[in-house]
């Protein structure tokens, strides 16, 4: 079974008001010996007078992966990574000589 970690690489920030504008995320597929990964970046409009609005300095991983997970497709990129093991388990093409 195939399982799926997200995690947050790095954040950017404004200086001013500490509104995140950038995440670096990753997501690690696993089953059993192999293993998939997709790194990428979500982009942010930080609205300190909005209702909701978190501060960098009490901002949890969690928090962010929401927000991530609202502006990727996730099951598109979990799905990907399920594809990528698919074929390291069953692989389309080989290298090798037969000597």
């Amino acid at each position: 079974m195939t399982t799926y970690n997200w995690t947050i690489a790095e954040l950017e920030r404004q200086t001013d008001t500490g509104g995140v504008t950038i995440a670096h995320w990753r997501c690690v597929a696993e089953d059993g010996e192999y293993t998939a990964s997709s790194y990428g970046t979500a982009g942010f409009t930080p609205d300190p007078d909005a209702p909701g609005f978190v501060p960098f300095d009490q901002l949890t991983e969690a928090d962010v992966l929401v927000w991530v997970h609202a502006s990727v497709d996730k099951a598109e990129t979990e799905a990907n990574l399920a594809a990528q093991i698919e074929e390291q388990k069953a692989p389309a093409t080989v290298s090798g000589v037969p000597w």
